[in-house]
């Protein structure tokens, strides 16, 4: 039996008519993933690169000023299809250079580092610079995080849900919507106080144990799997819940085999629109869980104990929160022995 479970509940609109951020705010100056950036005003027209900084704006009430956006991996938050439909896409992932630029933004928010960073895949931070265009990155793939070491980067400290609201007020104070950046964190921190309060009320097993999947260049080979310091486990360690996957790296690759030996009691799988590798599909996942004979013995295959859960929420971004409810819900439905 086949576990789906799709807990994305609605973020509310927040009122446009909040009042706005006194002018006496500019200049502004603040530290962003190891650079010093400035403001003299609110900018008028951004690029986003990355999901999260896209959906962030929206929920600030400022997508107006968005005139571009790029890596998408999930659809749109409902309550946002609108004003997104009327806003070009210029690239479902990484986005040129010149795409971007032809945009004429004055800022670039951007999700993850190796896109616009020391060797970033679609500029750096200095050839912005150059071009008089600010740039911004969330501090989640930075804070606590080392992007030197290739891939997906390392965690160096556990993820916190503090980064993303760091990232959500300093993009409220960088577009002048103060108020709606403390509306906006004020009812995410509301959500994730209930989601971690609701799974304590479950008296789950102390041993209860996961694996979080989010891909593989095709489904029998090593899949990308969650390490201990991510999203993911920040999820996992909220709900009492022990990650079989050690490592610090963001997305390491484990074989089937070293999952299969610990056998989690539950698995967490993708679900996205992406379809860079085959086993992005998240049909693919389950195919594969149900037919391989080392995957089908797992514990969590034979009972059934598979969530489906959005990509973006597997990654550090307001989604997260999203995806601690969707694992809570799910949890509440398991029959899961003491």
């Amino acid at each position: 039996m086949k576990l789906a479970c799709h807990a994305l509940a609605m973020l509310s609109i927040l009122p446009a008519t909040l009042a706005m951020a006194d002018s006496d705010d500019y200049p502004l100056s603040l530290a962003n993933c190891g650079r010093e950036i400035s403001f003299v005003s609110a900018p008028e027209r951004v690029v986003t690169i990355g999901q999260s900084a896209t959906e962030i704006l929206y929920a600030l009430g400022e997508g107006d000023k968005v005139v571009g956006t790029s890596v998408w991996f999930n659809p749109v938050l409902p309550q946002f299809r609108e004003i997104n439909a009327g806003i070009e896409r210029i690239a479902d992932n990484d986005p040129s250079f010149e795409a971007v630029v032809n945009r004429k933004p004055d800022l670039v928010a951007v999700q993850y580092e190796w896109h616009v960073g020391p060797t970033g895949s679609v500029a750096t931070r200095s050839q912005f610079h150059d071009l008089g265009i600010a740039s911004y990155i969330m501090p989640a793939d930075c804070d606590t995080k080392n992007n030197a070491t290739g891939g997906d980067g390392t965690r160096v400290a556990a993820f916190s849900t503090d980064s993303i609201y760091k990232g959500i007020t300093e993009l409220a104070m960088i577009m002048d919507a103060r108020q709606q950046g403390d509306a906006l964190v004020a009812e995410l921190k509301s959500r994730e106080s209930r989601a971690i309060t609701r799974a304590e009320g479950l008296e789950l097993p102390d041993d209860l144990s996961a694996v979080f999947w989010f891909s593989s260049p095709d489904a029998a080979t090593d899949p990308y799997v969650a390490g201990r310091l991510g999203a993911p486990g920040y999820m996992m360690d909220k709900l009492g819940i022990r990650n079989v996957i050690e490592s610090d790296e963001e997305w390491p690759t484990v074989g089937w085999e070293t999952i299969a030996r610990a056998d989690p009691d539950i698995i967490v799988v993708a679900r996205m629109d992406r379809r860079r590798y085959p086993a992005d599909d998240v049909e693919s996942k389950l195919d594969f869980l149900h037919s391989d004979p080392v995957a089908r013995e797992m514990s969590a295959v034979r009972n059934g104990h598979i969530v489906e859960m959005d990509a973006h929420a597997m990654s550090a971004t307001m989604r997260t929160i999203f995806g601690l409810e969707t694992l809570a819900d799910a949890l509440s439905t398991m029959s899961l022995s003491p």
